[in-house]
């Protein structure tokens, strides 16, 4: 009889990773589903904080064409979401708001904020590799899917946990099944995208792991289709910071529409 693996507290500080990785090592079959659905909140959590304020830059790479973008992102709790690019002026000013899984976006040279219907969740943002659910951190994962974990293994003096995530049969989800992969540390290192048939579409992999805000994260990712390798785009983190004062109203239509500083 296998012993219980520990649940993992909903709490931000880390936990102690090589208590945490004893214990699913000696015992990787003992309630773990449950113990996969904690994993991946934890790098949810982890990954946005109670708060989050950062600065990245993007780059979409096609074989004939490549440009970049600068982007400035918040983010409050589960449910609140803001994403606006700076650079280059041309792009200045193109928005994302996601609120309480309700997501608007702002077009400057329109002048118009358009309200996302869900079945355009999965379509790209602003022609990148990511989709809109991507670009504004959605954690429906966490209880749209069940989550197994299958798959514990030491690299580079870290343990890597897979986790397939399937989702419900009412989920309004396009994808058939994920499957993370989990550093110690709770970064996430890989996520795959598979669809209905059983076919991988995309990949979003972790190129680069730094500290920054106080903690592990990943500062470098890269999401690509497995079918157009030559196609892919590229984020990267200059500035991040967690768990600031961030006001309610900087997730408003107003907001979104007219940037306060």
């Amino acid at each position: 009889m296998h012993a219980k693996i520990p649940l993992f507290p909903s709490t931000r500080p880390i936990l102690n990773a090589a208590a945490l990785a004893a214990a699913l090592l000696a015992t990787p079959c003992a309630n773990a589903e449950v113990d996969a659905r904690e994993l991946v909140r934890q790098a949810m959590d982890h990954w946005r904080g109670l708060t989050s304020h950062s600065t990245m830059t993007m780059t979409i790479h096609r074989p004939d064409w490549e440009r970049t973008m600068t982007m400035e992102s918040w983010s409050k709790g589960d449910k609140l979401s803001l994403v606006r690019v700076i650079e280059p002026k041309r792009d200045a000013g193109n928005g994302t708001l996601l609120n309480d899984n309700t997501m608007w976006t702002f077009t400057p040279k329109i002048n118009r904020v358009i309200k996302v219907p869900s079945s355009m969740m999965s379509q790209s943002w602003l022609g990148s590799d990511f989709s809109n659910k991507d670009i504004a951190k959605s954690t429906d994962i966490i209880d749209q899917y069940e989550h197994e974990l299958t798959g514990v293994e030491e690299r580079d003096g870290h343990v890597y946990y897979t986790i397939a995530s399937i989702p419900h049969e009412d989920a309004a989800i396009v994808w058939g099944k994920e499957v993370l992969t989990v550093r110690d540390d709770y970064v996430l290192m890989e996520q795959q995208f598979w669809d209905q048939d059983g076919e991988l579409v995309k990949a979003l992999e972790t190129l680069e792991v730094e500290v920054m805000g106080g903690r592990p994260v990943a500062r470098v990712m890269r999401m690509g289709k497995v079918d157009a390798p030559d196609e892919w785009t590229r984020l990267t983190a200059r500035e991040i910071e967690f768990d600031l004062e961030l006001p309610d109203s900087l997730f408003t239509l107003s907001s979104l529409r007219n940037p306060r500083r």
